[in-house]
């Protein structure tokens, strides 16, 4: 765990840090073409951070060029792995050495505690980037069997030039997903950060520049979705596209490679996940304690956030009882005290979107919360809800809101569980071994975990069925599959010219 400082330790480095403005491209920052910029602000206050790169189509074609220059000239893609691996590692290195400063930068700049930021967000992200430069000259290809008189080699080739489109809501961290495997690919990649939270993105690049990375391997391109986002999607010499976001965007970047080139498309969306919690559960005020993180953490702006609390009714009043007494320790304030557990949502349009949703409880139906602050934060919520049918458990709120439908049996629980468009990741608690084993398998979800709300680590592979994801998966081994393309090398060995033919 790192030691965290006092709030007014936190608001004087936020006071001195520098914070970056320009898009970084070919290895330098440059203001957008067109000259034009955006106000960044920081969502806990409203006060201005920056004025960022307000980048247009003309910004990404430079960008993929300069990726396409840097992709076949092979100055990182035809790197030996080994030296990608020792740049990385160097990159991990100057992460550490600058915690402090990005995460200052990321609560600043999202309205993230700088408890997550410190604890969760930078740690996991040097980690993340450790592991796939470890993994670099860990993948080994392959040899098929053929005949005697041939060899089928089947090896792994990165897939290019690849855009790799963020959220808002981990914007480090979710960096680090999608460049750990690229890079570790030997892919050049061109970023476009959430124009909400661009700062510690353009940072990154910037070390990764002075780690040794190659000019042209690691563009930034700052700006809105359909000025940068949209052209890098139908761009036709960007190979493969990695998103994070909403179900509603990940759709257009579908349409974008159809009416282009039809580059690859991996896409992490939505979801509305379920806990389900049966009448053999054990240590409610442990499982308490995991229902109040899942839902809770990050202010609810998680995708794989506990939104559906599926409860036996035999348990469900001392259930909630425990989880009131939990969230008391949630504790709502600055986002830079690390004494506060819920900062600011990230936007005033996000945080009216997310009240709106809270009128719409019915009379009485909200059991604790509901109050809001600033303009910018609303309480942890909890809502007693009749029907799975009811918008506050069919749709994506993306915020502090806790959905509770109470049910009467296993086969009930996994039903409703089931009932919904999403299908990212989904908890499970039961005493019983064979219907921890039951229910997961029955659980349509990308990631279940059982006894425990939790999103595997980075050894595991994360996404969604249904329209949580599509695609592919980040994490784990098997996010360098998106990266790479594979290739069979076939050879014959015959001497007799006859024989080859035959």
């Amino acid at each position: 765990m790192t030691d965290l400082l006092t709030a007014e330790e936190y608001a004087a480095i936020a006071a001195s840090i520098s914070l970056p403005t320009a898009a970084f491209i070919d290895g330098a920052f440059r203001p957008a073409a067109a000259g034009k910029t955006f106000v960044t602000v920081n969502p806990a206050t409203g006060a201005p951070l920056a004025e960022i790169a307000a980048c247009g189509a003309e910004d990404v074609d430079f960008a993929v060029a300069k990726a396409r220059d840097a992709f076949e000239n092979g100055s990182w893609s035809k790197l030996p792995p080994r030296e990608r691996k020792d740049v990385l590692i160097r990159l991990a290195k100057l992460l550490t050495r600058n915690a402090r400063e990005l995460a200052v930068m990321e609560s600043l700049d999202s309205g993230k505690t700088i408890f997550d930021c410190e604890q969760v967000d930078v740690p996991e992200t040097i980690d993340c980037l450790k592991w796939h430069a470890e993994t670099i000259d860990k993948l080994y290809d392959q040899v098929a069997p053929a005949s005697d008189d041939h060899m089928a080699v089947v090896v792994r080739e990165p897939a290019g030039v690849v855009g790799l489109v963020l959220p808002w809501n981990f914007p480090l961290l979710m960096l680090a997903w999608k460049i750990g495997p690229a890079l570790a690919a030997g892919c050049s990649v061109v970023v476009k950060p959430a124009e909400e939270s661009s700062l510690t993105a353009l940072r990154v690049a910037e070390l990764a520049h002075e780690a040794g990375v190659p000019r042209g391997v690691f563009n930034v391109v700052t700006g809105t979705g359909p000025e940068v986002g949209e052209p890098l999607g139908r761009h036709l010499d960007v190979d493969m596209i990695s998103f994070t976001g909403s179900t509603e965007t990940g759709r257009h970047f579908l349409r974008y490679a159809a009416d282009s080139n039809l580059k690859n498309v991996v896409l992490e969306m939505g979801g509305k996940n379920p806990c389900v919690v049966l009448e053999d559960a054990e240590n409610l005020d442990r499982v308490a304690a995991h229902v109040v993180n899942g839902a809770f953490w990050n202010m609810g702006e998680n995708c794989s956030a506990v939104s559906r609390l599926i409860v036996h009714h035999a348990v469900k009043d001392r259930l909630v009882e425990r989880i009131m007494a939990h969230v008391r320790e949630w504790r709502m304030g600055d986002p830079l005290d690390p004494a506060c557990r819920v900062g600011a949502l990230i936007s005033k349009a996000h945080f009216d979107k997310v009240c709106g949703y809270l009128a719409k409880a019915e009379k009485g139906a909200i059991l604790m919360g509901g109050a809001t602050a600033n303009g910018t934060q609303v309480e942890p919520t909890m809502i007693d809800v009749a029907s799975n049918d009811n918008v506050l458990a069919r749709d994506e709120i993306f915020g502090p809101v806790l959905s509770i439908l109470t049910v009467g049996s296993f086969e009930e629980a996994i039903a409703t569980a089931n009932d919904t468009d999403y299908g990212l990741a989904a908890s499970l608690f039961t005493g019983n071994a064979k219907r921890a084993l039951r229910g997961a398998r029955a659980l349509r979800a990308g990631t279940v975990t059982v006894n425990c709300f939790g999103e595997g680590d980075i050894t595991t592979p994360f996404g969604g069925y249904k329209q949580s994801g599509f695609g592919g998966r980040d994490n784990g081994i098997q996010a360098h599959d998106q990266y790479t393309q594979l290739k069979t090398i076939w050879l014959d060995l015959t001497d007799d010219l006859d024989e080859a033919v035959a």
